[in-house]
């Protein structure tokens, strides 16, 4: 069975996805234990600086395979896209462990889950349309 090209670019999607959140991961962990950082809201959001370039390269070049030369065009679009959805993304965080105590890993997935969903969305149908 062959996969069509919506299967094949939901797939490049997670894996880049993937990627994305584990430096995002990554950075968060190294901020709270190795920098010291107090908020996992805080660490989340620098944290989440490191993810969102990895995530645009990615989609840019992998995944919708962009031939479009107006790359400052759409770094705007997506930087407005996510940081939109980092905002969210650390609030959630921000949220779930700072206010409720909760376990930041955990908090961290459930942020990821949304993000994952409307990045794929405002990505499709705003910065990558083609």
């Amino acid at each position: 069975m062959l996969l069509n090209y919506r299967t094949i670019e939901l797939f490049k999607y997670g894996t880049n996805g993937l990627v994305a959140t584990a430096v995002h991961y990554g950075v968060l962990k190294f901020n709270l234990t190795v920098i010291g950082i107090s908020s996992a809201g805080i660490a989340n959001l620098i944290a989440a600086c490191f993810g969102i370039s990895t995530s645009f390269l990615g989609n840019r070049y992998f995944v919708f395979q962009s031939n479009d030369p107006k790359i400052l065009s759409q770094a705007l679009k997506f930087s407005g896209l996510y940081g939109a959805i980092a905002l969210l993304h650390g609030f959630i965080l921000f949220v779930w462990s700072d206010w409720f105590g909760l376990d930041y890993r955990i908090g961290f997935l459930i942020a990821t889950f949304f993000q994952f969903v409307l990045s794929y969305i405002g990505n499709k149908k705003m910065v990558f349309k083609g």
